[in-house]
């Protein structure tokens, strides 16, 4: 079986990722072949399709979200996660038991004896008006009910888990700061949720494993756990090992793939790209040593921003003050250095909606990491 060292591994990620170059395609095409973006930071897919678009624009995001195209909700491993429609109707009831069951397990003392099903039942009739509204405010309607239960928790198990939710505009729109008003998926997008698949072989699980190794792949069956949270892939990645072929890491895991997706030659350039924190990139991996060294696996669920060199995370960014700075992690050569201020400059552009090109890059910290 061939083997694909770190390095191919990592190119054929950044392909599949519109990291190794800039796509043309519109962004709502960009959201659904990433599977979504982890969206928790209402601001950072703004910047996670910026350094995938050659002609993105602030505007695009809005307008999707405002027109209904995509929506944040609550989706892969519980997070709040940028989608298409289609999408999350199709994929929402095969996460149910999973955002169900960590909420249960999370919060297990404080719902002791509660019985979700009267919790979601009583909280889909207060919602039934169409009406938005906070967590807090749903909570407030049902907290005569179920007094014993902290109030954020019995939210949590709610808006989280109970009922697929879509988290309202201006939510998430540009430079805006708002707080989460909740909405039925279903009365905000005007559909039904498809209901769960019963065929053994898992057709809807095929579709996400399909999905994801177009985005993500070549790929273990851990990873795509780590990136869904879904547990029970088995019977669609059985039903799929026909279609697929399979290659090994330098760890000896067994990765899959579809035949045609794009795996670069290990030495193609890698342009430097900034990420927004939680980026797809980094996250959709168990093992993410094919794009962050391992002493900086941290950073990843820190929530830091960092920037691609050579298509490896080598710094984190930030904003201060309308100054972007960028922290290394290694010492640049020249070149780096060039490089990243320069597509710096052009992401400082595009935060401040072309007001400044600031950018500062900090000496590192120890120069023999």
């Amino acid at each position: 079986m061939t083997v694909l060292d770190t390095r191919a591994l990592n190119r054929a990620t950044l392909a599949r990722q519109l990291l190794l170059a800039r796509s043309d395609v519109p962004a709502r095409d960009a959201v659904a072949h990433l599977c979504g973006l982890q969206a928790q930071e209402p601001q950072e897919p703004f910047a996670g399709l910026w350094s995938r678009l050659r002609h993105f624009k602030s505007a695009d995001l809005d307008e999707l979200l405002t027109g209904r195209q995509v929506v944040r909700t609550h989706l892969m491993r519980r997070t709040v996660h940028l989608v298409t429609a289609e999408d999350v109707l199709a994929w929402r009831a095969r996460h149910d038991a999973m955002l169900r069951q960590r909420v249960l397990t999370t919060y297990r003392r404080e719902l002791a004896g509660i019985d979700p099903e009267e919790v979601a039942a009583a909280g889909r009739a207060v919602m039934a008006d169409g009406r938005p509204r906070s967590m807090a405010e749903l909570v407030q309607a049902l907290a005569d009910r179920w007094p014993a239960p902290p109030r954020r928790v019995l939210g949590e198990l709610l808006v989280a888990a109970l009922i697929p939710m879509a988290q309202l505009p201006p939510r998430g729109l540009w430079r805006t700061t708002a707080g989460v008003r909740n909405v039925p998926l279903s009365l905000w997008l005007g559909r039904e949720i498809a209901p769960p698949a019963t065929a053994d072989s898992d057709p809807t699980g095929q579709a996400l494993v399909r999905r994801y190794l177009a985005a993500y792949g070549p790929a273990a069956t851990a990873d795509l756990r780590a990136w869904c949270g879904l547990t029970g892939l088995p019977a669609a990645v059985k039903a799929l090992r026909e279609d697929l072929i399979t290659f090994r890491d330098e760890r000896g895991r067994e990765l899959l793939d579809l035949p045609d997706a794009p795996r670069p030659d290990p030495d193609t350039p890698a342009p430097v790209r900034f990420l927004p924190a939680f980026d797809n990139a980094i996250l959709g991996y168990h093992d993410r040593s094919r794009i962050i060294d391992d002493a900086h696996r941290g950073l990843s669920v820190a929530g830091e921003r960092v920037v691609l060199v050579d298509g490896r995370v080598s710094a984190t960014w930030t904003v201060r003050d309308n100054l972007l700075v960028i922290s290394p992690l290694r010492a640049f050569s020249a070149a780096d250095r060039s490089a990243v201020t320069e597509e710096g400059q052009a992401l400082a552009m595009f935060l401040t909606d072309g007001d400044n090109d600031r950018v500062r890059i900090n000496p590192v910290a120890d120069p023999t990491q």
